[in-house]
């Protein structure tokens, strides 16, 4: 395996006559040609790098990061950022045994989701996870009652739904009072009073979380104030809360454009709860795992589209990276090696049965033809998270690149493998 000797991520090496991308100083080319495509490449630099940013911003005010699992929950991953001493959010009871199996011990797993069955409330109870991030007063009902039967308290988060719009994707907004998540806020702070009497509940912080790829800090300033304000009404009130959870939701900047930075994001949370001294929780997803990630795929065909322009069939689409064909998500598209002239204006699709299946459109590359490989960037998270076999298409294996060198975290899985759970 080839040594590192250049800057972590993804980057272009001039070889020869052509720019090869590489990856933490080994060759895409070299990773796709060992275990084929499409392929997942992770840089383990970036996503430390990525994480450390986070927590150093803070600056020495006390904070938990808590991983947000659904970004990306791949085994190695959760690990490394276990290793970096991140704890964990989990959405299902699923991503919680995920969690475990990394490594992480229950009191370091706070449950959010809006629609936990009464099992998964049940077994995150009976595991004493940090916090039960709740969403609704049934869901608070349904946790006393297990709490009555168990006979302990139940450490909970009230979530609250702000009303403050995150200017993100309308299919990835969440604080919003059209969206489904949490608890009004009117409506939580009469909730709110009721949490005195009811012994077999622990309120241990208010949560609030706005959505996802948010490029402005207002938003995330905002609801960070609003969580801070209601913690500093109960601490007057005489409830002992732990902390502040003020979620995550920070973008990338998958197409280039300014984002804000961990410094001033933390900067602008620490800012709005520091009048509390409480200690901050950050549940921090795509912003450590997106840029870490890279798709590689091989082009299939190349066929025409326009008198102007071709289609690229590639053998990744929806099934692999589900994100443009759900959102109109924009993700950068780079030939492996690339020539150093000579673009075309193509039409980026994949191979499945849905005319939705475009991976990139209108798109400036250099010249491909059959065989050729391209990567997707700024695929770590929310790529093979919602990966699925839909065409019977097998999910891709998954590659850590550490240091020089790389291995396998996740194997090509078979048709067999699927075929196994059914009769």
């Amino acid at each position: 395996m080839a040594q590192a000797t250049r800057p972590a991520g993804f980057y272009r090496h001039h070889d020869g006559h052509r720019d090869a991308l590489v990856c933490d100083g080994v060759p895409l080319a070299e990773i796709a040609a060992a275990e084929g495509t499409p392929l997942y490449v992770y840089s383990a630099a970036t996503l430390r790098e990525r994480y450390q940013a986070i927590d150093a911003a803070f600056q020495g005010y006390p904070h938990a990061l808590h991983y947000a699992l659904k970004a990306n929950s791949t085994l190695a991953i959760a690990r490394l950022l276990r290793d970096l001493g991140s704890s964990v959010d989990a959405n299902s009871v699923w991503e919680i045994e995920v969690a475990r199996t990394a490594g992480f011990t229950p009191s370091q797993i706070v449950f959010t989701g809006v629609g936990k069955t009464p099992e998964e409330l049940e077994s995150a109870v009976a595991l004493g996870v940090k916090a039960i991030n709740v969403e609704s007063a049934g869901e608070l009902a349904r946790l006393e009652a297990i709490g009555a039967r168990l006979g302990r308290a139940v450490r909970v988060a009230i979530r609250i739904n702000p009303d403050i719009d995150a200017r993100s994707h309308p299919k990835i907004s969440t604080g919003l009072k059209i969206n489904k998540f949490g608890v009004p806020l009117d409506e939580a702070r009469q909730l709110l009073q009721t949490l005195e009497a009811r012994r077999f509940l622990t309120l241990v912080a208010i949560h609030v979380h706005v959505g996802s790829q948010i490029t402005s800090l207002d938003p995330l300033r905002r609801a960070a104030a609003l969580a801070a304000n209601v913690s500093a009404d109960l601490q007057q009130q005489g409830f002992p809360l732990e902390y502040v959870d003020v979620g995550g939701g920070l973008g990338v900047s998958y197409d280039g454009g300014e984002v804000p930075s961990a410094a001033d994001y933390v900067a602008a949370i620490v800012d709005a709860v520091r009048h509390t001294s409480l200690p901050i929780v950050l549940e921090p997803g795509r912003s450590i795992a997106a840029p870490a990630g890279a798709l590689v795929a091989r082009v299939i065909d190349v066929k025409a589209r326009t008198a102007e322009s071709e289609f690229i069939i590639i053998d990744a689409g929806m099934t692999e990276l589900m994100r443009p064909a759900l959102y109109g998500a924009f993700h950068r598209i780079e030939p492996v090696s690339a020539a150093a002239a000579g673009d075309r204006h193509y039409e980026i699709v994949g191979p499945v049965c849905e005319s939705s299946d475009v991976v990139g459109r209108d798109r400036m590359l250099p010249v491909l033809q059959p065989g050729d490989i391209v990567a997707i960037r700024d695929a770590g998270a929310y790529g093979s998270a919602m990966a699925s076999n839909y065409n019977r298409r097998p999910l891709p294996a998954e590659v850590l690149v550490d240091n020089g060198t790389w291995r396998v975290i996740k194997r090509r899985q078979t048709v067999a493998d699927q075929l196994s759970l059914e009769t």
